[in-house]
């Protein structure tokens, strides 16, 4: 005859690895609800909108950004393209991050200037900057986060 403890010795082993992949299955299931929430948590983040007009005698029609990158140039994948010859193809970009608009000249020849001085390096914007792209220049506005829920 067998040994009954045996018996009692498999049966301890096999509950317990049942509940080791239980709890696995339940850590593993309870981070997937965690990440799928931070998902739509981010998803439902938007840009608040950017509002951009020309200045000077290009003015026309303010435009309405509401994506949270904007590339400036000639090249027909930017958002906003201009003819003119002293845009480069990928001349800037207007970016949302850290809750705040970025302005960052992408290396044009012709430079990119907020406020009259020339960008070194991506820097915030503030509500009525005027930015210049080659010799276009236009200025930055920022939609009210309160007039854009309603």
């Amino acid at each position: 005859m067998e040994n009954p403890s045996a018996f009692i010795l498999l049966a301890l082993r096999l509950v317990m690895a049942l509940a080791l992949y239980a709890f696995l299955g339940w850590a593993f299931l309870a981070l997937w609800r965690d990440l799928k929430l931070q998902a739509e948590s981010a998803a439902k983040q938007r840009a608040p909108a950017l509002h951009a007009a020309l200045v000077g005698n290009g003015a026309g029609e303010p435009l309405r950004f509401t994506t949270p990158e904007v590339t400036i140039g000639r090249h027909p994948s930017c958002e906003w393209i201009f003819a003119d010859e002293t845009v480069s193809s990928r001349h800037a970009r207007l970016s949302f991050r850290r809750d705040q608009w970025w302005l960052e000249d992408l290396g044009s020849r012709n430079g990119t200037f907020l406020n009259g001085e020339a960008l070194s390096a991506p820097v915030v914007l503030t509500d009525l900057d005027e930015v210049r792209c080659g010799q276009v220049s236009f200025t930055i506005a920022f939609e009210d986060q309160d007039k854009e829920q309603t």
